[in-house]
């Protein structure tokens, strides 16, 4: 295997202290050489310099049992220490320390090569240990590791693993090991081995841990519904109850209704827990995870939240929320934009030769959101966008007069109404905003560096986001989709926003009030990051939520009406915000379901318009292709099974964008490349 730079380094490293430990040593300060070979260990595990030095050591100490103290276990213990005293252990003979002592090492760094030696693959060392020690010695090392493992940790543990199969075919009927080897056996992919070696210890002592692990293995054997009879009998033996594990095992089988796609059939398992075991780590969040498998409703998520909020120590659930939030629009990610203009900057990023120099200038039907030509200018900085007309009730507009203004219109132009923030605030939005994120409250305290700018700097970001940064996904969003980015900074400006002053109650603050206006400001992106971070003060804050719906309320009302006269870019992403707050009033969340439904099956039928133009013009390229064709030499009829007609040109999908721009809206578009 190549070593890279750093394993050069570490190795470099590694040497460097074994020629200390090896002066150490020479002048009789043993503690002194241990410390150093301690070190060396972590550095390069496997340099053969330090295994000498470690026997030179032990030789000076006067043998491997006497070597033992220079390598405490005590207290606090260093992990280097730790793997030094297994190789010790080992040379003293204490083979079932030795190999516990590795199993720890693995626990603790599982990537490193600790079980690269050269005493775990002897042919003798199965019948020198006690396979009692030897399970408790898997149970800690496999505990930690993934399951599967990847291709990296597989290659590490190997030789582990090579050492536990040795020992569990020197003693085939002890089920504590069985069970044991199932379970790393099954993150090595040797799924069929791991029923194998767990059916086997079900046998020999059925019982909880037995069930477990195979029914661990049955599941990751592709055997699902089998590992549900294992498990759900066993929990028949054992009812879960405060004085044992079975809460657990109950958990299991919840999650697995879920995962079969039956989550209804998983929530009385949990119920059960809860009744008995209130506050169980895992079974009031796996109990919110499935029901909103079962109804999809944001308040289970919510109720995740507010369960991690009260129970920290509850891990589960924020893993679960995690998880469950994980590229969902708002929830784990911005969500998308639908403007025409940036239908059209897709178009042109996605055609060669297009570069920043590139110039295109369009001419809308009506106004969109000002925020649209943030982003085409933030790739396409030359170009122009005109409008034709502007819809009813006019997008311009305000809903209620503001004191923040962050947009003014000359004509249909929109022109920010406040200054570029200071260069170095603007570098700060730009290293914090993210297009994704792991949940609503970890995007909130994410924004939590933003809380000592300026309001008017933040908002000067809004309407003057910066570049991307200049990393491979910076490159890619500037190059593809720079409104995502626009959008990035947007919501975490608002973000910001939400942090500031934070000593001001919630009613009456400067943060409530810039958020307000912002989200009842002109149509536009803005409204949509200022509806995010309400949210997720919403989120983080249930005192803020009454207020919270009510301001969100008013947007929604508003933009429902005016969708009935012209189309609503926002409609859709903004609807998605409003069911994000469960506590919204059930009729506002009503609206907002019947909304997206509307955009559902608008976008329906814009497919189907578009199939059918696409078979037309199929039939029409298939006439073409049929004229008669003489066969070279005879003046037979051409075959009838001649060359299948070519494969059309792909073209976008023209209803929603028809419907924005107009039905000649390309011949409005020039492009031009210097």
């Amino acid at each position: 295997m190549a070593h890279t730079d750093d394993e050069g380094d570490e190795r470099l490293a590694a040497e460097g202290e074994v020629a200390v430990a090896r002066l150490a040593i020479d002048s009789g300060d043993l503690a002194h050489a241990a410390d150093h070979l301690s070190d060396a260990i972590l550095a390069d595990p496997q340099l053969p310099e330090l295994h000498e030095a470690l026997a030179e050591l032990c030789a000076a100490a006067g043998g491997p049992a006497a070597a033992r103290e220079l390598f405490p276990l005590d207290g606090e213990v260093y992990l280097g220490t730790v793997v030094c005293r297994a190789h010790v252990e080992a040379a003293a003979g204490g083979w079932d320390t030795a190999v516990g002592l590795l199993a720890s090492a693995i626990q603790y760094e599982p990537a490193r090569p600790w079980a690269h030696t050269a005493w775990l693959g002897r042919e003798d060392l199965p019948a020198l240990v006690d396979p009692d020690a030897v399970a408790q010695a898997v149970a800690r090392a496999a505990g930690a590791l993934p399951d599967p493992l990847s291709a990296e940790l597989a290659d590490s543990v190997r030789p582990f693993e090579r050492f536990l199969r040795a020992v569990t075919d020197r003693h085939p009927d002890h089920p504590l090991l069985l069970a044991m080897a199932s379970g790393l056996t099954r993150r090595f992919g040797a799924t069929a081995r791991a029923v194998e070696l767990a059916e086997r210890a079900h046998r020999l002592a059925p019982g909880y841990l037995p069930s477990v692990m195979l029914g661990n293995a049955l599941r990751a054997d592709g055997r699902p519904e089998e590992a549900l009879s294992v498990w759900e009998a066993e929990l028949a033996r054992v009812a879960p109850d405060e004085g044992n594990s079975s809460g657990y095992l109950a958990v299991d089988v919840a999650e697995l209704y879920g995962a079969l796609g039956r989550p209804a059939e998983g929530l009385p398992w949990l119920e059960r827990v809860l009744a008995t075991e209130p506050d169980h780590p895992k079974a009031a969040p796996a109990l919110h995870g499935l029901r909103f498998a079962v109804d999809g409703e944001a308040a289970h998520l919510l109720a995740l939240a507010d369960h991690h909020r009260d129970h920290p120590d509850h891990e589960y659930a924020q893993d679960l929320l995690e998880r469950l939030s994980h590229r969902e629009p708002w929830l784990g990610m911005v969500s998308g934009a639908t403007e025409a203009t940036v239908n059209v900057l897709h178009q042109v990023l996605g055609s060669d030769g297009t570069d920043r120099d590139t110039e295109i200038d369009c001419t809308a039907s009506a106004v969109e959101p000002p925020s649209s030509v943030l982003a085409l200018h933030l790739a396409l900085p030359r170009s122009t966008v005109s409008y034709r007309s502007v819809g009813e009730p006019d997008p311009r507009l305000p809903l209620t007069e503001p004191t923040t203004r962050i947009w003014s219109w000359d004509g249909t132009d929109p022109r920010p109404a406040v200054a570029a923030p200071a260069p170095s605030s603007a570098e700060l939005v730009r290293a914090t905003a993210e297009i994704v994120w792991p949940t609503v409250p970890a995007a909130y305290d994410h924004a939590v560096r933003l809380a000592g700018l300026p309001l008017d700097e933040l908002l000067g970001v809004l309407v003057h986001p910066p570049l991307p940064r200049e990393d491979e996904l910076g490159r890619a969003l500037l190059a593809h989709q720079p409104e995502l980015w626009v959008r990035a900074v947007q919501a975490f400006a608002c973000l910001g926003i939400a942090h500031h002053r934070t000593d001001q109650p919630w009613e009456g603050s400067e943060r409530r009030r810039v958020l307000r206006d912002l989200l009842l400001g002109p149509e536009d992106w803005v409204v949509e990051a200022a509806g995010f971070a309400l949210v997720a003060i919403g989120w983080t804050h249930p005192a803020a939520r009454a207020d919270i719906a009510e301001l969100l309320r008013q947007r929604l009302h508003y933009s429902a009406r005016a969708s009935r006269s012209r189309v609503v870019t926002i409609l859709r992403s903004y609807c998605a915000l409003v069911l994000a707050a469960p506590w919204t009033r059930p009729d506002d969340r009503e609206i907002a379901r019947h909304l997206l439904d509307e955009a559902d099956a608008r976008d329906a039928e814009d497919a189907r318009d578009t199939e059918d133009a696409q078979d037309a013009q199929d039939a029409q390229n298939t006439e073409q292709d049929a004229e008669p064709e003489q066969p070279e030499g005879t003046g037979d009829e051409p075959d009838a099974t001649g060359p299948a007609a070519p494969e059309p040109p792909q073209r976008p999908r023209p209803g929603l964008i028809r419907r924005l721009f107009g039905r000649s809206w390309l011949g409005r578009v020039s492009r031009i490349t210097p």
